[in-house]
């Protein structure tokens, strides 16, 4: 079991390696630079269960080859230490935290073990059901459906049930045919993709205004909607629905629900609908001395009005902003408020290109080929961290500045 190692050095511990446990990692280290502080003066150390930063928003693409990013590329150059183990448990009060890695001692923690998909007591659906939460999660789904290409040539194993129609869903369903035309191009059988919400609509947080744009998009990937159902039972070749249908699919994708992680109850302060933590406009847990929360597992204010939402969008400025003040919190040193004056959402509709809306009413200003280029700067550049190993560059990406909205 392994503990960090016991220095006189004040210890800023990081929990979780995504937008904004990287972010918040890398700004500490920006910020102690900033400062003027020597090496070995402020210990910054990221605990998380893999050794990589996933591009997680990209799970849902057909080529995941350059969505995964090994830590030491990032961390190392900056000296932030990285150690390997699943957060079992936190304890405030002694300010520890507990891992599969061992115990941790810290000064100031960081919270950045983001969000999770919810899967409910559906018989057969922790058994035979897929979700695309994570990177291991897609590459198994993309495993799966070789597996299914290479047995019995029957509708159910071309067939996809997708559950859930809000964003992710959207986004796996119109992926989809394509990738299933590809996996089952050798066999006589035609690829099938359901997708299926409770909801009488899709996309029913995008909004009225991208409503047409989506069903249009839905219909021209030749995908079936079931709207208003849920789904009762699972199992290996077929999905039963509340209307009593069952569909013939062997491969069912999750993308129903997201919660904040469950160590947020560790804190012992009121959480959201979402099981998010309260946060101060320094990212400061309201309540809670000494920690600091960022990205999917805080809610944090993003103007009068508006709060955060789970999206790479919020978790990456809320980590730089949290790294910043987390040292300047330790070091009583000024800190800065985070406001985003901005929201904008870009939803991948597959062949039909994408909707891009701006606003918090999700006002439609652009879509097809237009909204797909904007798409694909986000996922392919504008989210990823400086991949050169240079110190200077990963530092100066750390920046607690605000980016324009994509496009602008």
């Amino acid at each position: 079991m392994r503990r960090l190692a016991v220095t006189d050095a004040p210890r800023v511990v990081v929990l979780g390696s995504g937008f904004a446990g990287l972010w918040a990692a890398l700004a500490a280290a920006r910020r102690l630079d900033e400062l003027g502080v020597g090496l070995g003066t402020v210990d910054i150390t990221m605990i998380s269960a893999t050794p990589y930063h996933d591009i997680r928003v990209r799970d849902y693409e057909t080529d995941l080859s350059t969505s995964r990013i090994p830590l030491s590329a990032l961390l190392d150059p900056v000296g932030v230490e990285h150690i390997i183990g699943e957060v079992t448990a936190i304890n405030t009060a002694a300010r520890t935290v507990e891992s599969t890695a061992g115990a941790h001692g810290y000064d100031r923690l960081v919270l950045a073990l983001g969000s999770q998909v919810v899967k409910p007591d559906i018989p057969g659906l922790r058994e035979f059901g897929f979700d695309i939460d994570t990177y291991d999660a897609a590459t198994r789904v993309q495993a799966h459906l070789r597996r299914l290409a290479e047995g019995p040539a029957d509708p159910a194993a071309a067939t996809v049930v997708v559950v859930g129609a809000g964003l992710t869903g959207i986004e796996e369903a119109t992926e989809l045919p394509a990738m299933l035309a590809d996996t089952f191009a050798a066999r006589a059988v035609a690829p099938r993709v359901v997708l299926i919400d409770r909801n009488p609509f899709v996309g029913s947080d995008m909004g009225v205004s991208a409503r047409p744009v989506i069903e249009a998009a839905l219909a021209y990937a030749g995908i079936e909607t079931e709207l208003g159902v849920g789904v009762v039972a699972v199992d290996e070749r077929s999905v039963t629905l509340s209307s009593g249908e069952v569909v013939p699919a062997a491969t069912v994708v999750w993308c129903a629900g997201m919660r904040a992680n469950p160590l947020a109850a560790d804190f012992g302060v009121d959480r959201d609908r979402l099981g998010r933590l309260p946060v101060d406009d320094y990212l400061r847990v309201c309540g809670v001395a000494g920690v600091f929360a960022a990205g999917d597992v805080a809610a944090a204010k993003m103007d009068d009005e508006h709060r955060s939402v789970m999206s790479c969008q919020h978790s990456r400025p809320m980590g730089r902003y949290a790294g910043y003040n987390v040292i300047g919190d330790l070091l009583g040193k000024p800190m800065k408020p985070l406001r985003i004056p901005w929201y904008v959402t870009v939803l991948d509709l597959g062949p039909a290109g994408a909707v891009y809306t701006e606003g918090w009413d999700r006002h439609v200003v652009a879509c097809g080929e237009q909204a797909k280029n904007t798409k694909r700067a986000i996922n392919t550049r504008r989210i990823y961290p400086p991949l050169s190993r240079d110190r200077d560059a990963l530092l100066a990406a750390a920046a607690p500045e605000l980016q324009a909205a994509p496009g602008h």
